[in-house]
């Protein structure tokens, strides 16, 4: 209901934004002389180079992307209309020409290849941790939202899998969404095969996202979730569905299946009170769970460290900001702590459908642990 409600609002405020700008145009010098100072035609020429410019956009980058980037441009070209008025009235002087809109539209070819930057390349985010637990240092490194196919291609991840490995992690958990419904078969096999490359003192650890067993059937993307589990395990990857595993008598790692498997699935999950039940509490516990939307449960039960993705950071501004206030996540980016749980949420490493990142980075966490 949620994303129904805030698809129905993009598509009118879409729709309004192209009013805007087929009005805006028409005002054009050349739209005039073309048309012949005929307001009927001005609107019909500012239309078709609307709907011009959209479908280029649409044809490179997508619908999505294409709806983006006119919505930045109205937004930008109204906060230059509030600015020219200020100075008009400050001023109280006619401009000789109007440049809001080239304003408007260099602003926001800035403004979007910062943000193209952004999603495209990857950065190394750093937590450090501290325990009254003997669990000794313990170096994680967390990769979620890959969606492999998006910003990079198998080979691209296993670049970035080689820069992983110079940090020498202890461990490394992929906390979801490593593959979308568009990752082909052959890139998914890269990946994994990446992954298999990796050398770590306690392994590679995987628990599902929303997209990894993909929403359209085997036969949309040639591959089943058994056919990536098999995949996964073949290049050494553990992987964890509602499962738990004690290493080295030290601390636990804890897979939860994704809430999709409860909410679209009908197939339900474990709780974390029944995740955690048999477990030791003395030892430090890690719970691998994509959408972070459960942290008053899992703060209740003690976990100690739970990890996260599935937001990408709230992905453009003003939604890094006000991301938990329309969507049931917990939180959108970054670290909190409630009572004596720790919560990460990544922005991922990758992209879904928007090719932008305005309100954070791509990034891959590595996460410190060390005793009190």
């Amino acid at each position: 209901m949620l994303w129904a409600i805030i698809f129905i609002l993009v598509i009118l405020g879409f729709g309004a934004a192209v009013i805007y700008l087929i009005n805006k145009i028409s005002k054009f010098g050349f739209i005039k002389k073309l048309s012949k100072d005929s307001k009927k035609l001005g609107y019909l020429f500012s239309a078709i180079l609307t709907a011009a410019v959209a479908a280029v956009i649409w044809l490179l980058i997508g619908s999505v992307n294409a709806i983006i980037c006119i919505l930045h441009l109205v937004i930008f070209w109204l906060i230059f209309d509030l600015v020219f008025f200020i100075i008009k009235k400050a001023g109280k002087k006619e401009f000789k020409r109007d440049l809001r809109g080239f304003f408007a539209l260099g602003t926001t070819i800035i403004y979007l290849s910062v943000g193209w930057y952004l999603a495209y390349n990857v950065w190394e985010t750093d937590y450090s941790i501290k325990t009254d637990k003997a669990v000794g240092n313990i170096k994680i490194v967390q990769i979620a939202d890959s969606h492999v196919g998006t910003t990079f291609d198998g080979n691209g991840f296993a670049e970035h899998i080689k820069e992983i490995q110079k940090l020498e992690p202890d461990v490394v958990l992929i906390t979801g969404d490593f593959v979308d419904d568009d990752t082909t078969k052959e890139n998914m096999i890269l990946s994994c095969k990446a992954l298999g490359t990796l050398k770590t003192k306690y392994g590679v650890y995987f628990s599902f996202g929303n997209h990894d067993k993909g929403y359209y059937g085997a036969d949309y993307r040639g591959y089943s979730g058994d056919d990536l589990i098999a995949e996964l395990k073949k290049n050494n990857v553990t992987v964890l569905q509602d499962q738990s595993v004690l290493i080295d008598d030290r601390f636990y790692i804890v897979g939860r299946q994704d809430l999709s498997e409860e909410v679209e699935n009908g197939n339900g999950r474990a709780s974390m009170e029944e995740l955690m039940k048999d477990l030791d509490k003395d030892k430090f516990t890690i719970v691998m769970d994509h959408q972070p939307c459960d942290y008053d449960a899992q703060a209740a039960v003690g976990a100690d460290l739970v990890l996260s993705g599935h937001t990408h950071g709230g992905q453009l501004i003003p939604i890094n900001l006000i991301g938990t206030l329309v969507s049931s996540n917990d939180r959108t980016y970054g670290y909190e702590k409630r009572e004596n749980s720790n919560f990460i949420v990544t922005s991922g490493i990758s992209d879904w459908a928007i090719k932008f990142k305005t309100g954070c980075k791509s990034e891959y966490v590595v996460i410190d642990i060390s005793e009190n």
